[in-house]
Parts: C-alpha cells; structure tokens; sequence
C-alpha cells in the first residue's frame, strides 16, 4: 500500500531527478547484460538458460533494496526520503494529528506560498508515491514539528489581520467575496515592523511535507552513485 504526494519543484529539480533516475537505469541494464554475456554460454539449454535469467533478476531485486541500484523513481526518492528524515531528527514515531488535520491542501493555515507556480519559482510537479508508513510519518512530522508555529501565527492574524494579499487567498478558498476580505483587511491597526519580523520568525519555522519531499528530491538528485560489485 502507498500513499501518493504531488509536489511542486524546479525545472533544474526534476531534470536533476530525471538524469539520475536514467543513469541509475543504464548502470542497471549494464550490469545485466553483462551477467547474462558472462553466465549464459552457448549450448546451454533454455531450461538453464531461463534458470540463470531468473536468478539474476532475483539478484537485481535484493540490489535494489540494498540500494545498489537506483530502481525506479520511486524507489530512489523513498529512500532519500527515510535519510531526509533521519538527518533532520524526523524519522521516529509521532501521534497521530487530530483528525482532518493533515488531510487539508496546501501550506499550512496563515503561512504564504513557499515560492510561487511559474516565472521564478516552481515551474513543474512530481507525483511521488512512497510506502504507507513512510508517507503517513512525512505527514505527522511535517504537522507536529510546524504546530507551535502555526497556533502563534494564528494569534498573531487575530492582533494584526493576514495582510491583503493572504487575506484574498483566505477570502478565495472560504468563499468570501474579495470586496469584504479588503474591507476587513483594511480596517485592521497596520502591523509594527517589530510584529512582522515576529511573523517572518514564525513563519521560518513551519515545515510541510512538500518542503520534506522538495529536500528529499534534491538529496536523490545530487547524491553519487555507488561503484558497482561484479557480485550481488
């Protein structure tokens, strides 16, 4: 069972992943045919020949999930994933978040876009589907680890508003005309600029789990391959 996640990266990002998915395919083929050049000698029977093909497959399986081989795109990201996780402290057990919590699209309440679709920002997505478990724990790291945040950033909007531009986005997901969102965000006391590096801190401080998976991407794009063994 897996659980799928669509995340908005760079162009260079999903190049970067694309390549390294390519190159780990190559090296895999590679290290095929030249098992199969090496163990399947003329006159040997279909029967044995069938036999050896089925072994080294076998042996690109257990390659595969010691990592030697990159496998497919998923693979190489869910592992990326699990070391993401374990270098920033993540990877253990968390309580589950009340419910519909973790449900919700997009960033977390009262935090803007981590950088916008398009021109200058992410430009492309990858469907990414990682093993239950681990996508349930992306989930309930990202929320746990951004939930003291996410409440101070709630009662800062109740003393100082959103600002416009969040509260048009707020307007458009509630169904709020834009004309009562402005007027409302227009009668509210101008936040100090002490107040907004506050909500600049805070902000700085939420982790969702496209920021997890973006990190993880980039980690399985950049890493260098093993040196591959003439025995698996």
């Amino acid at each position: 069972m897996s659980m799928k996640f669509h995340v908005a990266v760079t162009e260079d990002a999903l190049k970067a992943l694309n390549a390294r998915r390519k190159d780990e395919d190559d090296r895999e083929r590679e290290w095929v045919a030249a098992r199969r050049k090496e163990l399947i000698v003329p006159g040997m029977s279909r029967r044995a020949a069938a036999a050896v093909r089925g072994d080294i497959r076998a042996r690109v399986a257990r390659m595969r999930r010691a990592g030697t081989f990159g496998g497919t795109r998923d693979d190489i990201v869910t592992r990326a994933v699990r070391e993401e996780l374990r270098n920033r402290g993540l990877d253990r057990s968390w309580p589950e978040p009340p419910e519909g919590q973790v449900e919700a699209p997009g960033r977390p309440w009262g935090t803007p876009p981590s950088a916008p679709m398009g021109d200058g920002g992410y430009t492309h997505r990858v469907s990414v589907n990682l093993p239950y478990s681990l996508g349930d724990t992306v989930r309930r790291a990202a929320y746990w680890t951004s939930k003291e945040a996410v409440e101070a950033l709630q009662d800062w909007a109740d003393r100082w508003g959103h600002g416009i531009d969040v509260a048009l986005q707020e307007a458009e997901r509630n169904g709020v005309p834009a004309e009562l969102a402005l007027i409302s965000a227009a009668g509210r006391p101008s936040a100090p600029q002490s107040a907004l590096e506050i909500r600049d801190q805070l902000r700085a401080k939420i982790l969702t789990t496209g920021d997890l998976l973006r990190a993880a991407i980039n980690r399985a794009a950049g890493r260098v391959q093993p040196e591959l063994p003439d025995e698996a």
